[in-house]
């Protein structure tokens, strides 16, 4: 078994990140720095006489080489259709994944900027203009190898890793396993009332922290989850408040999204579930990276008896939103 002192992070040191960068052809002035992230490791290293590049490395064994590509491709894809999103570099082979050490990685230019202002509804209403446009382009062809968004890899493979290890005290352990089984029971029933959901490629994580607002327009990044679903999951994560908030919230990004193709109102029945299933999956990513060294420094909550009560409690509370009316904004047309 892999211990936390062996995970293959630990092997990517600041030596080897810039031989990595070197490696395809850029000289380093050796200066690197650290960037946000847990999943991959992303890194500023300085290049002589030019700007700072990105490096991201790879998280080794979650996606293929195929996989990879295909989110290079889609960000490429939108890079050529003018909307705002930052692609991979290409070399001069046209090649924008590279190896390095056993590791996967491709190279950005920096963008500036800061997290949109969500309270602001003309900030909302540019969003969905950007959405609108991203989803037309998503909605051009399927991913051959990314997965979709579904309840099983989402909810339920999260409910059992969870149950079937050590992460759960026994005090909330039986309330966990009772709560998460009815809210799946739910959330499967209100997919039901979507057999023929139309699932187009997604940025699949569309949170603030992936947009960088400059020169009074959206910049997504990160397309690192990106995966085929409904059109409702890049949009819900931008609104929050009460219900009459996420009402006119909702209704700005729309309004901005359908200038460039419809809407399908059904899907904010769907937010509620997409919501639940964000919540039970973050949970279980938690304990998947549980020995990659990052994660107990950066969330040593995790595991605690707090942690799991207030994880049980908001279980609950999904519950009810799931059963009570979805939002409405009026109908289509």
């Amino acid at each position: 078994m892999t211990t936390i002192n062996e995970h293959p992070y630990n092997t990517l040191t600041p030596d080897r990140v810039l031989d990595a960068v070197e490696s395809i052809g850029y000289l380093s002035d050796a200066r690197i720095f650290p960037l946000n992230s847990y999943e991959n490791r992303v890194y500023q290293v300085g290049i002589e006489s030019a700007d700072p590049l990105i490096a991201k490395f790879y998280r080794p064994d979650r996606w293929s080489r195929e996989q990879v590509l295909e989110e290079h491709s889609f960000t490429q894809a939108l890079l050529d259709a003018h909307i705002p999103v930052v692609a991979p570099i290409a070399d001069a082979s046209g090649e924008t994944l590279h190896s390095h050490a056993g590791f996967m990685f491709a190279l950005f230019v920096r963008r500036g900027g800061h997290a949109p202002e969500l309270d602001n509804l003309e900030n909302l209403y540019v969003l969905g203009r950007t959405l609108g446009r991203i989803h037309l382009q998503g909605a051009t062809q399927a991913f051959a190898n990314r997965p979709d968004l579904d309840v099983t890899s989402f909810g339920h493979n999260s409910r059992e890793l969870l149950l079937s290890g050590e992460w759960l005290p026994g005090s909330y352990a039986r309330d966990y396993q009772q709560l998460s089984e009815e809210l799946l029971g739910l959330i499967e029933d209100r997919f039901a009332q979507f057999p023929q959901m139309r699932k187009i490629r997604l940025h699949g994580d569309c949170h603030p922290g992936n947009i960088l607002w400059r020169d009074d327009m959206p910049h997504f990044v990160d397309f690192d989850d990106c995966r085929m679903g409904p059109a409702i999951q890049d949009l819900w994560m931008l609104t929050s408040g009460d219900r009459h908030q996420q009402q006119q919230q909702m209704a700005e990004i729309i309004e901005g999204y359908e200038e460039f193709q419809p809407f399908d109102r059904r899907e904010l029945a769907l937010i509620e579930p997409l919501r639940a299933l964000r919540i039970m999956y973050y949970s279980a990513w938690l304990a998947r990276r549980w020995k990659d060294p990052a994660f107990p420094m950066h969330f040593p909550w995790f595991n605690s008896e707090s942690y799991w009560m207030e994880h049980v409690m908001e279980l609950s509370e999904l519950r009810h939103s799931i059963q009570a009316d979805p939002l409405q904004l009026g109908h289509n047309g």
